[in-house]
Order: C-alpha cells, then sequence, then structure tokens
C-alpha cells in the first residue's frame, strides 16, 4: 500500500469502527440486539458511502447489510452447523431436565459437594476436562453444573466467567481439540501445523495465567469489580442480579417427576462427549482409510483436519437419539413428552442464536471494509522496530483485532501468516515460536473480553446468564489477566526461553491475586452495594 502510516491507522480505524459502536452500545446502553445491528448499519453505511461520506445511499446500504451481512452469514454451512448444534444441546437439556436428570444431579452434588468453593472447583475441572471445542464446553459445562453453583448460591454470572475461562484458553492449549485444528490449518505450506502448535503451547501466557488466577480466586475467595456485587447479591438469594432473557430460560425439570436418577444426566453427556469426538474423527477421515501412520498418528491428523462445525452437529444429533431410546426404555418420559422437548428446546436457544447471528453479520462488516488487509499492513510496517518487544505487541494487536471482531480464529488467519513471514520457522530466530503464541494469546484475551464473541455469547447461554451482565463482570478479570500476560510478553521477549518466562508470569500472577487479597473488601462487606444499578434495574 503506497499510503503513509498514519494514513493506514486512519482506515483500520475505520473498518472496525462498525465494532467498535457495537460494543461502546452494548455496553453503555447493556442492551446487545440492538447494538449489534446498529453496528451492522454503521458497517453499511460506511461501506456503501466510500469516498463519498457524507451522501448515503439507503438502498445500495440496506442490500448490503441483509445480502452480504445477515444472509450471507446465515447461509454460511459452517455457521448453519454451529447453529445445528447449539439446537441440538437445547433439546438434550430440555430432555435432561424434563426426566429430572439435572435434578437429581444436583441432589446428588449437594450432597458431595458442600463449598462455595468446592462447586467453583468442580467446574472448573469438568470445564478442564471439556477441551475438545469450545462451544461444546460452554453448553455442556453450563447444563450440567447450574444445578450445583446454584445450590451453593453462586451467582450466574460468576458461572458464566469460569465457563469462558475454561472454554477457549484450555483449548487453545489442548493438542487435541478443534483449535488446534484451526490454528494448523493457518500454518504456511511445508510447516507441520499440529508441531507448530505444540511447540507455541508453553508460550500461551494468556491461556496458562488466566487458569492459575482463576484457581487461586476462587480459593482465596476474592471477587472485585462488578462481579463482587453479583457474588454478594448471590449469598443473600439472588443468583441473577440482572435477569436473562425469559426465553434463555430453559424449561426446569417437572416437579411431578420423581424418577430422575443420577445416571440421567451423566449418561447422556458422556455418550454426547463420545459422539460428538466420533463426528469430529469421521469428519477429519478417520474411518475412510486413506490416513496412513499408526492409530495415534491418525487420531490427531484426523482432529487437525476435522470440520467442527459438521462433527458436532453429527455428535449432538447422536447424543438426541441415545437420550430419547434411554429415557423411553426406561419409561420415565413418553414418547409425546421426548418430542415437546424438541421445541422447548429450539426455545431456549433462540437468543444466542440470534446474538451470534448478529455477531457474524458485523464480522463480515468488518470484512467487507477491508480491516484485515489494513492491520496486516501495520503489522508488517512494524516488526523491524524494537524487535525484543515484538511479541508483546504482537499481543496487543490480537487483542484489539479479535476484541474488535468478536473472532478468535479470524485473528489466527490474518496475524499468523504475517508473523510467520517476518520470522521464519528456519531456527534463524527465536522470536518466532513465541510471536506466534503471542497470535494465539492475543485472540484468545480478545475473544475473552469481546461482548460480540461466539464463545463469549456461549458462555452466557450456557450459564443461562444475562449476556452484558457476563460481560461487564467478566473484564476485569480478563483485562487483569491481559495485563500481566502483556508483562511476561515482553520478559519472553529478550529472555527467549519458555520456562524462565512463565515462571516470573507466575509470580507476577500470585503477587497481584495477593495484593487484591489485601488491598479489596471482604467479600460480604457492606461497602459492597447489594442494590441493583438503576441501568440494570431498567433492563
Amino acid at each position: 500500500m503506497d499510503i503513509t502510516f498514519a494514513e493506514l491507522l486512519k482506515l483500520a480505524l475505520i473498518a472496525l469502527l462498525p465494532a467498535i459502536v457495537a460494543i461502546v452500545l452494548a455496553l453503555i446502553t447493556k442492551e446487545v440486539y440492538s447494538s449489534l445491528f446498529v453496528g451492522i448499519v454503521v458497517g453499511g453505511i460506511i461501506y456503501t458511502c466510500g469516498d463519498a461520506f457524507p451522501f448515503i445511499h439507503p438502498v445500495l446500504a440496506l442490500e448490503h447489510i441483509f445480502t452480504n451481512g445477515i444472509i450471507s452469514s446465515l447461509s454460511d454451512s459452517y455457521n448453519v452447523g454451529i447453529l445445528v448444534f447449539l439446537v441440538f444441546l437445547g433439546i438434550i437439556v430440555a430432555l435432561m431436565n424434563k426426566a429430572g436428570g439435572s435434578a437429581a444431579f444436583g441432589n446428588w452434588a449437594s450432597e458431595h459437594v458442600h463449598s462455595r468453593v468446592g462447586s467453583q472447583l468442580a467446574t472448573i475441572g469438568l470445564g478442564v476436562l471439556i477441551f475438545i471445542d469450545d462451544y461444546f464446553n460452554c453448553l455442556t459445562v453450563g447444563s450440567v453444573m447450574r444445578p450445583v453453583t446454584d445450590r451453593q448460591k453462586i451467582s450466574r454470572a460468576k458461572l458464566a466467567y469460569l465457563i469462558d475461562a475454561t472454554a477457549a484458553p484450555v483449548c487453545i492449549i489442548a493438542p487435541v481439540s478443534s483449535w488446534a485444528a484451526a490454528v494448523s490449518g493457518f500454518a504456511p505450506e511445508g510447516t507441520n501445523g499440529l508441531m507448530l502448535f505444540i511447540r507455541a503451547i508453553p508460550y500461551n501466557y494468556y491461556a496458562i495465567l488466566t487458569i492459575v488466577m482463576m484457581v487461586l480466586m476462587v480459593i482465596l475467595k476474592i471477587e472485585y469489580g462488578p462481579m463482587a456485587r453479583h457474588e454478594l447479591n448471590a449469598k443473600n438469594g439472588d443468583i441473577f442480579t440482572v435477569k436473562p432473557a425469559e426465553s434463555a430460560e430453559t424449561t426446569v425439570e417437572d416437579k411431578k417427576e420423581k424418577k430422575g436418577k443420577v445416571i440421567d444426566l451423566v449418561l447422556p453427556v458422556v455418550i454426547l462427549i463420545f459422539c460428538c469426538v466420533l463426528g469430529m474423527l469421521y469428519t477429519g477421515g478417520f474411518f475412510s482409510g486413506e490416513l496412513e501412520g499408526n492409530f495415534f498418528e491418525n487420531f490427531v491428523e484426523a482432529f487437525a483436519n476435522s470440520d467442527a462445525s459438521v462433527g458436532l452437529a453429527y455428535g449432538s444429533f447422536g447424543g438426541i437419539v441415545f437420550t430419547v431410546i434411554f429415557y423411553f426404555c426406561r419409561k420415565i418420559l413418553k414418547f409425546k413428552e421426548c418430542m415437546s422437548s424438541i421445541e422447548e428446546g429450539f426455545k431456549a436457544m433462540v437468543p444466542p442464536i440470534l446474538i451470534l447471528t448478529l455477531a457474524w453479520s458485523l464480522k463480515s462488516m468488518t470484512d467487507w471494509l477491508g480491516a484485515a488487509d489494513y492491520v496486516a499492513e501495520i503489522v508488517d510496517r512494524t516488526k523491524g522496530s524494537f524487535i525484543g518487544i515484538m511479541p508483546a505487541v504482537i499481543f496487543l494487536i490480537a487483542c484489539v483485532l479479535s476484541f474488535a471482531t468478536g473472532t478468535s480464529w479470524g485473528t489466527f488467519g490474518i496475524l499468523i501468516p504475517i508473523t510467520l513471514k517476518a520470522f521464519p520457522l528456519d531456527g534463524s530466530n527465536p522470536l518466532a515460536i513465541i510471536c506466534v503464541s503471542a497470535c494465539m494469546a492475543g485472540a484468545v484475551c480478545g475473544d475473552h473480553c469481546s461482548p460480540i464473541s461466539d464463545t463469549t455469547i456461549m458462555s452466557s447461554a450456557g450459564a443461562q446468564c444475562n449476556h452484558i451482565a457476563h460481560v461487564s463482570t467478566q473484564l476485569p478479570y480478563a483485562l487483569s489477566a491481559a495485563a500481566v500476560s502483556f508483562l511476561t510478553f515482553l520478559v519472553a521477549g529478550f529472555a527467549k526461553n519458555a520456562a524462565i518466562s512463565l515462571i516470573i508470569g507466575i509470580g507476577i500472577m500470585v503477587g497481584m491475586v495477593f495484593l487484591l487479597k489485601w488491598a479489596l473488601p471482604a467479600p460480604d462487606s457492606a461497602s459492597l452495594q447489594k442494590e441493583t444499578p438503576k441501568s440494570e434495574k431498567e433492563e
């Protein structure tokens, strides 16, 4: 591009303006649907105006908003697969609730988990175990752990944070996951993408430090920011503080049904996980006989080649079939009751489906405005300056891009090829792997913070928490982990040693947590405002 750096920054800002407008409006108004749609409209207007601003072409803008935005997003096969997976998960949850499985598991857990700390650690543990895919993680952990955390009076906002913090941050350091497959796919030709992913894991500071911070804060009972108020309200009986949309609340278990047992929740979830793994392996060609190598090599390669959208849709459908047959054979649900759960499950997923559709459409607006190209050019022009701090700089750029676009995978696709072009994997520059990790860590961080991120939306849906309440309570925690990660990447840029940098990063994180423990008021302190702010009451 034959333009100055200042002009390049201006173009990048204009291209990201629709997302910035949507995010700012959502945080101010605490209303996500209209905020996202306004962002989409702004994108359509900017695209159709071009250099003729402020002359607006309303017909062309309307056509761009719907044809290239909403309709295009809904007709994308990958997006449709995710929506199908969402609906199928909603149906399974409705079936488990109607059969009494959720209530039975909640009763069992209340006998074995006797503290708020224990239930939160159990939620984290389950989130770490389900590392296959972040969407699957969010909805499965939410449906299983809601009865447990509700009984221990843990706020839905805190549950949503625990789900979100064990979704993308865990998947991005799990070699066998849909995220590993995504990163592998962005590696340049001739590079072993999975090996690149594995080598980057020790430098993925945001993911590792987020998990460390989350566990420490649960054990030490530390809450701050808006989350402190939500947790105080939960202890006093209000687990929501801000009510979610009515249609987002899945049907509660039938109080007249007393036949439900723990197995009625555990077995369908186990089979669901098994079927989703099989579905992803199938889409990756594991059963085709075309892969060459031993069982483990073929297993890993199949995951790297899998289509997560289709595989999860296959797997969740298999989970529904098993659950219906299982409940029917156990005679705890009649066929008509099973079929009524289809409608209930779909209704439960209408809010996240709508938010996801609008978020995807908003992303397409920024894509049409060339945000990816401008950001790529900015990174390319700055790579030669201050080599030692480049991992930290790339981390920040990835954070901003992922936050504004709401996609971590899209950020991978933009920044990883540019980074590897600037820092080739030929052994001549030890910063190559560190910078790739910075791309991945920054993308996850921005995804974690963004109200238009699909993972953030899924976490709200899994916890059945008001979406903006989840975003506002999670943001201070995510930004704290981001600040420590930035400092750790600064150290890594000069030390060029994973162990030394990680030890220093964990040391800073532990010090920050204990400083918070010392400086903050007690969780039940009267200084914490129990009353809901006016803006939240109005919502």
